[in-house]
């Protein structure tokens, strides 16, 4: 019984099988009715970001509730919030790759494609946050009549390179996945309009011993710059506070600290949606609860990273000797914003204890709770981190509360919507799992079996 529980996937199956499993999942006429549902729903979500965004162009950031000192609230939570859930995917698609993990094969698309949709949503609210986002290309350094350069010391700049690389890295990693999948949807489609879309989009891939070769190759290189691009984007997006002498945000573990957040939240995203693919599709004997229990693992390591960061905080607040650092975690644990900061803990710390029974990372309902608690864990973290730094600082005189508005609930409600939205039509439209990854598993499965006798 273990042992089949342990299996990645069914034992009977057969390459070709699986083939046409997938494919038929892009290529069938008709999609079941829970991704209408699904895809309906979403849609409807995603027109209040577009409602928003619309209202914040017309009215000016004043429609997002900032005021002085607090300056930064939703877009810059939102932002960190976003950029957390990308990086699991390029971890589970690159480092996962480079270490021949098995598991990596039924997930590592859903999880690129989570990757590029949520790193697009997390540089909408820096652009939404400029107030004047028609001149968006100031931070570009490019030759001009002004001589006008970026502020190298903004770091609205190093947010700019940081999130552009990262999408650039990620839509590369993603098409150059696809390319071997693509072919097989070309060769299996019916229509000649369909043929012709993949085809075009398949480059020519003719599944020749000199395609494979270049191929990984490519994967390699591109597998090995992803570990550096991981950390350099969320170690960048921490630096804009740490860099700062404001209290609650001069910490020097932030970088890492940001980092284990960012791949906690991300790999709860993977395990989301790999459930939800099991659940649309059938996908049960493909993403199995193999899969769900080393989710669920990668979660707990990360998460008990989080964890000793937060007491690492509290204690280097309280071992400078500062009053003004002091002052900022009295106010966490009693001040206005006390419920969002016992939130995160009761989410990050106490209930994500769970995620150490085996029973509970292979039961789908279990997991699937501690993946939702665990993005609503994060969110509060970064809401408390932005707000509570800033609201109570060195100046008593310009001390103050800010109250989020509606217009900052709706997009941020809207952008989830979109990203579902996006989900979706990509399931529809490319395989939702790489089909070259599980038949280089199952080839290596079945080698093993032949050692073994």
């Amino acid at each position: 019984m273990n042992r089949r529980r342990d299996e990645l996937a069914p034992p009977g199956l057969s390459a070709g099988a699986l083939t046409d499993r997938v494919s038929a999942t892009v290529l069938g006429t008709r999609p079941p009715r829970a991704w209408w549902l699904a895809l309906g729903l979403a849609t409807l979500l995603s027109l209040l970001f577009l409602v928003g965004v619309v209202y914040v162009l017309s009215a000016g950031v004043g429609a997002f509730g900032l005021n002085i000192p607090v300056a930064w609230g939703f877009p810059i939570i939102n932002t960190i919030w976003w950029i957390g859930i990308a990086h699991a995917g390029t971890l589970i698609s690159a480092v996962l790759w480079l270490t021949r993990q098995d598991w990596r094969a039924s997930i590592s698309r859903s999880a690129e494609a989570m990757a590029m949709f949520a790193i697009v949503l997390a540089g909408s609210y820096p652009l939404l946050h400029l107030g004047r986002p028609q001149f968006a290309y100031f931070l570009l350094p490019y030759p001009n009549l002004m001589d006008l350069w970026p502020q190298w010391r903004s770091p609205l700049v190093w947010d700019f390179f940081a999130i552009a690389s990262y999408l650039l890295f990620t839509a590369s990693f993603l098409f150059l996945s696809l390319l071997p999948d693509l072919a097989s949807l070309r060769d299996r489609a019916r229509h000649r309009a369909v043929q012709l879309f993949y085809g075009v989009l398949a480059l020519g891939w003719r599944n020749s011993a000199r395609h494979w070769h270049r191929y990984q190759q490519a994967h390699r290189v591109l597998a090995v710059i992803a570990v550096p691009i991981v950390v350099s984007v969320t170690g960048t997006i921490s630096l804009d506070l740490a860099v700062s002498i404001v209290p609650g945000f001069h910490f020097t573990i932030f970088p890492p600290y940001f980092v284990a957040g960012a791949l906690y939240s991300g790999f709860a995203t993977v395990a989301i949606i790999a459930i939800v693919l099991r659940a649309l599709f059938g996908f049960r004997d493909l993403i199995t609860r193999a899969h769900l229990n080393r989710l669920g693992i990668m979660m707990l390591c990360f998460v008990l990273v989080v964890d000793y960061a937060y007491l690492q905080e509290v204690f280097t607040a309280f071992y400078t000797g500062e009053d003004f650092y002091r002052s900022v975690y009295y106010d966490r644990w009693s001040g206005p914003y006390a419920p969002f900061y016992w939130g995160m803990i009761l989410c990050n710390v106490v209930l994500a204890q769970g995620l150490w029974f085996r029973r509970l990372r292979e039961s789908v309902p279990g997991l699937l709770c501690l993946a939702v608690i665990a993005e609503i864990g994060m969110w509060l973290e970064r809401f408390q981190i932005v707000i509570t730094s800033t609201h109570k600082d060195y100046m008593p005189s310009a001390w103050d509360t800010v109250t989020p508005s509606a217009w900052d609930w709706l997009t941020y409600a809207g952008s989830i919507g979109v990203f579902v939205v996006l989900l979706l039509l990509f399931i529809k439209l490319m395989p939702a799992i790489s089909m070259h990854d599980m038949r280089e598993m199952l080839h290596r499965r079945k080698q093993r079996e032949a050692d073994h006798g």
